[in-house]
């Protein structure tokens, strides 16, 4: 008796994958398989940066191939075990996420090359270029994937990495700064997960692209304000949103720098990502009802960092609340919801990824220097080092948000999206935390570069694998402020996409729902 063959076509994807689609899952997959070699050699101490640095630029290699493809053709989805979306977990790569990646890719590719002077053979005994290619796995997997328990799970990967990183060296300070990274961090990662449970329990689907729809269609009958909220708070606290922000001036000073420059970089805006995410393209209703508290929560994460900023004689925590105020200007974009808000938000978190990361590379280096941290300490920096001093001046220039670097243009936007509203105090206050952290970086410029040292200084020398990918981060922010036509249409494009995610929802049910 003949049995009729089951119709597998309402559960599969029965096409060939194209290999485009394989540029979206292979950065997170190049990276596991890079950190799984590395930690085979790992009693090898001397190759294991020689494999992480190729391993790093092919990662940007991909992100980049991605882009090209993402940027000619729309976003692009890939699901696992070709089981048709919802029931597959989908990786989707949009020009929002596929530019958070390759800035994050950028990132690591510069901390690995700086790396080779600032972790010494211990470190790298200990994992430090595992632990960064691990990182990587999850910040790449959570810019790129298109299931909400899957960002959790990247999330928690990522974190797994960081723990390891901001304890390299088990200094006892370190120690301190971990646990309370670790003890913030976790809560957020709880409410995180509280959060998708009841997001399941509402929808039954965790793909994003069908939750998109379902939120559209049910929202009249849906408890969607207090999954907006509850993500809002899980999301701002992994961010170091006010009033939820104290770990990170706790906590970032504490390991290698380069450690420091890396979290500086890629951490918060993962959490700033997922904002935009989340608040922006399944719950945009709710973003707007929550809009005005979002931007009371920007406006005194920008004041408090600057002030904080302000009030710091050591130059790491001086750039922790850096770090923050910034984290305020895309909180305030985000508020607002329109296109220049939101194109400003994603701006100006591709510019802090690698301003600031660039930032804590010229502090390592000064503190190298003049042996110390201490601002009442430091002094003589443009007598050792005119070039060196140069980009650090530079960095300031670019992270106070002055032209001509890219900081600049991110603040002009966020600030005419709020003059369009009449939000006039929350451009006023892009503008003032702006020229508070112009104060606070210029009286480092002033004490810790112009003003001669008050004795010998240490015999150090800033090594070129140190002051080339330092170099490299400027004049990126440089090019970025100077030519900014192609990578300001390239952000328009992505606000646009996630304000109105029909072409992500296309891509990942081409048939229809």
């Amino acid at each position: 008796m003949a049995v009729n063959p089951a119709d597998l076509s309402a559960a599969l994807v029965m096409t060939p994958v194209a290999p485009a689609e394989w540029l979206v899952v292979l950065p997170p997959v190049w990276c596991l398989l890079a950190g799984a070699v590395l930690l085979m050699l790992r009693k090898s101490l001397h190759v294991q940066a020689w494999i992480a640095i190729p391993a790093l630029a092919v990662l940007v290699l991909l992100d980049a191939l991605l882009l090209a493809q993402v940027s000619a053709n729309g976003p692009v989805t890939m699901v696992m075990g070709r089981w048709l979306p919802p029931f597959g977990i989908a990786f989707t790569a949009d020009l929002t996420g596929v530019l958070f990646a390759l800035a994050g890719a950028v990132v690591a590719l510069a901390g690995a090359v700086h790396a080779l002077t600032d972790i010494d053979g211990s470190g790298r005994r200990y994992g430090f270029y595992p632990f960064l290619l691990l990182l990587m796995a999850g910040v790449s997997g959570a810019f790129l994937t298109g299931d909400i328990f899957n960002l959790y799970v990247w999330f928690e990967v990522l974190l797994i990495a960081s723990f390891g990183l901001i304890t390299l060296g088990s200094a006892p300070r370190q120690i301190d700064g971990a646990i309370k990274y670790a003890f913030l961090n976790l809560i957020a990662t709880t409410l995180f997960l509280i959060a998708t449970g009841y997001l399941y329990g509402i929808f039954g689907t965790l793909n994003m692209a069908d939750i998109a729809l379902k939120a559209a269609a049910g929202r009249a009958d849906l408890p969607l304000m207090t999954l907006a909220a509850l993500y809002l708070l899980a999301f701002g606290m992994k961010a170091a949103a006010f009033p939820v922000n104290f770990w990170l001036p706790a906590s970032y000073h504490t390991p290698r720098i380069v450690v420091s420059a890396l979290f500086a970089g890629l951490l918060t805006k993962v959490g700033v990502y997922a904002l935009l995410r989340t608040l922006i393209m399944l719950f945009p209703v709710e973003r707007e009802e929550l809009s005005f508290v979002i931007a009371l929560a920007g406006a005194a994460t920008m004041i408090l960092g600057a002030l904080g900023a302000l009030g710091q004689s050591d130059i790491r925590r001086l750039i922790g609340y850096v770090v923050i105020s910034g984290i305020g200007v895309m909180l305030a974009g985000l508020s607002l919801g329109s296109p220049g808000g939101i194109g400003g938000a994603i701006f100006y978190a591709l510019h802090s990824m690698v301003a600031m990361t660039a930032l804590y590379m010229a502090a390592g280096l000064a503190g190298r220097l003049a042996g110390t941290f201490d601002l009442g300490c430091l002094g003589g920096l443009y007598g050792r080092s005119a070039l060196f001093s140069g980009l650090s001046l530079a960095l300031f220039f670019a992270v106070s948000g002055l032209p001509p670097f890219s900081g600049f243009w991110p603040k002009v936007m966020v600030a005419k999206a709020a003059l369009d509203i009449g939000a006039w105090w929350l451009a006023g206050t892009v503008f003032l935390t702006g020229f508070l952290t112009t104060i606070a970086l210029g009286r480092v410029f002033l004490l810790a570069y112009w003003r001669p040292a008050d004795g010998a200084l240490p015999n150090e020398a800033i090594a070129a694998s140190a002051l080339l990918p330092l170099a490299a981060l400027t004049a990126l922010t440089a090019a970025f402020g100077l030519f900014p036509e192609a990578l300001l249409s390239a952000i328009q494009h992505a606000a646009q996409g996630l304000a109105d995610p029909r072409a992500y929802i296309g891509s990942v049910f081409p048939g229809g729902t």
